[in-house]
């Protein structure tokens, strides 16, 4: 399937992306193969520049700034950016093609050169919030990991005009590069545990599963995302890294789950929602599935709403975001209303690509006490978690397709007195099995979450024939149709 050069406005996708990170990264050089693979593929891409290198460029140096100068300048450097990618949003907005606008930097990296007190009084000063310039504004972030973290022997400052970070000064730019996106809900970070090359393979396949393309082994990679029951109550704030709290409202829609299980998600912070619709498809042959993910307005959201599927509650969540040991994690606490299975239930969302379990839980953090993965059991996905019938007697419970595609019995082929067992030791956080599962027993993962993130390498090349991956995969995603139109996040 190749991709129609002229789809109108209903079938084509613009996806902005920003590229941010430490000094010596990679970012000039991901711009460079992100735009040469995707050109390839028939979209059209626009690549926003850096704003602090046009305007240092022109005779500022930061370091002669007073400070009030300095917040001035930064407030300033903000306004500009904000109009410059707006300009390149517009472009791609009209743009007949499947569009990807690479953003040097965006909107929140200022905020890692100003203290949260100044930063929170611009946000006052201009009507801007966090939720808008973090959130809402963009699809994807990628933060690429300085050198200085972890490739120190290739750090330099020679070949860029406007640099001049020793290697300490790097890694702390890189740190506060990172730390100012934390909440955003599709963030990766992009290490340094492999060759410069394959690090910028790695990005390549981790935009490309964002976008839901689908190129098959072709861009496979090992990292995953792998789900961890978490015991609670958990540690103060106090002992935690550096985090963003987000409330979290998840509504499941009419649909049949053999099929595609749809839902729609609302996620703010402090009164500011961003929306989402999510169609979770499931493969009529192999059983695997892809999400594709498209950004709402709220009046979308509101329209979308009375379709609400009343075989399932409405989840309530607290999602925590931090970064610990270069790792991005999701933290989300189940709340009340909702069914008894949920209650006190604490999950830990995270992508690695090991394979030893007991290394794997080792490089997981210290201040969580981890009962144990949950990676692909059905008795912790959010759907059959969200459900108001009983298992044993749901119709709607899904355990998932077998290589035929066929639906696999509701009780995954396990006795209803045991899955009935599962829901009370659920609630009294009893854990040794679940649906007659042993811990280290893991079912077959959703072929969209098998994508490079935090730092591991892929199994293939990008090499790759790029027209035969047009025809036997096709470039265009499959994307939902609903009222927006100009805005996918995956």
């Amino acid at each position: 399937m190749r991709l129609n050069k002229m789809a109108n406005q209903s079938q084509k996708m613009v996806f902005k992306l920003v590229l941010t990170g430490g000094p010596c990264g990679g970012k000039t050089t991901g711009q460079s193969r992100l735009s040469t693979f995707f050109e390839n593929l028939g979209w059209k891409v626009f690549r926003v520049p850096e704003t602090a290198t046009v305007l240092l460029s022109g005779g500022i140096k930061f370091a002669d700034l007073s400070p009030d100068e300095a917040i001035k300048f930064q407030e300033n450097l903000l306004k500009t950016m904000i109009q410059i990618e707006n300009t390149f949003f517009e472009l791609g907005r009209t743009c007949q093609r499947n569009c990807l606008i690479i953003c040097d930097r965006g909107a929140m990296d200022a905020s890692a050169f100003i203290s949260k007190e100044k930063w929170e009084a611009m946000l006052v000063a201009n009507n801007w919030n966090s939720v808008e310039l973090r959130d809402n504004r963009y699809n994807h972030i990628v933060h690429m990991v300085s050198a200085a973290n972890g490739a120190e022997d290739f750090y330099s400052t020679e070949d860029h005009a406007c640099r001049s970070e020793g290697v300490e000064l790097a890694r702390e730019l890189d740190y506060n590069a990172a730390a100012a996106w934390i909440g955003h809900p599709y963030f990766d970070v992009i290490d340094n545990s492999t060759d410069f090359d394959k690090k910028m393979n790695r990005l390549i396949a981790c935009v490309c599963q964002r976008i839901g393309i689908d190129t098959g082994d072709r861009l496979n990679v090992n990292s995953k995302k792998r789900k961890f029951l978490v015991k609670s109550p958990l540690l103060p704030d106090s002992d935690f890294p550096p985090f963003q709290d987000f409330d979290v409202v998840h509504n499941y829609l009419q649909s049949d789950f053999r099929k595609a299980q749809v839902r729609l998600r609302k996620r703010g912070q402090k009164g500011h929602w961003s929306y989402i619709h999510t169609v979770r498809k499931f493969h009529p042959t192999n059983g695997q599935s892809v999400e594709v993910r498209t950004q709402l307005t709220h009046r979308d959201y509101l329209n979308m709403l009375p379709q609400r599927d009343d075989a399932h509650f409405t989840i309530y969540k607290k999602r925590r975001c931090f970064i610990f040991n270069n790792q991005y994690y999701q933290l989300d606490i189940y709340r009340q209303p909702t069914h008894p299975r949920c209650r006190g239930l604490v999950l830990l969302e995270t992508y690695s690509a090991a394979y030893d379990q007991d290394a794997l839980l080792a490089s997981l953090p210290k201040f969580l006490t981890i009962e144990k993965e949950v990676t692909g059991d059905p008795a912790y996905s959010m759907y059959n978690l969200s459900l108001k019938e009983d298992w044993k007697t749901s119709t709607k419970y899904y355990a998932g397709s077998d290589n035929n595609g066929q639906t696999k019995c509701l009780t995954n082929g396990h006795s209803a007195e045991k899955l009935n067992g599962h829901a009370e030791k659920l609630n009294g956080h009893s854990y040794n099995k679940v649906n007659g599962h042993n811990e280290e027993k893991i079912t077959t993962y959703s072929k969209i979450n098998v994508h490079k993130m935090n730092g591991h390498e892929p199994t293939n090349s990008l090499d790759i024939d790029i027209n035969n991956c047009k025809n036997i995969y096709g470039a265009k995603p499959r994307s939902p149709k609903i009222p927006k139109k100009d805005s996918l996040k995956v």
